[in-house]
């Protein structure tokens, strides 16, 4: 591991980890206390009701913010080229520089950005429809 991977890795992951524990700490929040009765009243333990109980129905809340968080942190990654890690946009720069076909170039940077953003948003929508409430 270079230095400069770990310092964008832990950057970047102290960075997004603050915000999503955050969406986290929000969407259990949206549960209504009631919920927690509930689960009190059955005898259910602290674990068992953040389990059962309370994540199942806060990941309706959870998972808007949480895939737009997600596709933050790709677009962040960018930032790894002000330390000196080559990801893809300075090694595009480096193409650009030795070839001189911008076009080319900024179109695969895009190309890419737009396939991992897509991938995200694709993913985390498939998983968002199955944790909706079943209708009858």
């Amino acid at each position: 591991m270079t230095p400069e991977f770990l310092t964008i890795l832990i950057g970047l992951t102290v960075y997004n980890a603050a915000f999503i524990a955050e969406i986290v700490r929000g969407g259990i929040q949206s549960v209504p206390f009631g919920q927690h009765e509930a689960a009190a009243a059955l005898g259910l333990g602290r674990t068992l009701e953040l389990r059962f109980v309370q994540l199942p129905q806060a990941m309706r809340v959870i998972v808007p913010p949480l895939t737009s968080q997600y596709l933050n942190l790709t677009k962040n990654s960018s930032l790894a080229i002000a330390i000196g890690y080559p990801d893809l946009v300075s090694v595009a720069n480096t193409t650009l520089n030795q070839t001189g076909r911008a076009f080319e170039c900024i179109s695969l940077v895009m190309a890419c950005y737009l396939t991992l953003s897509l991938v995200t948003a694709v993913g985390m929508n498939i998983y968002n429809k199955r944790s909706l409430i079943k209708e009858r």
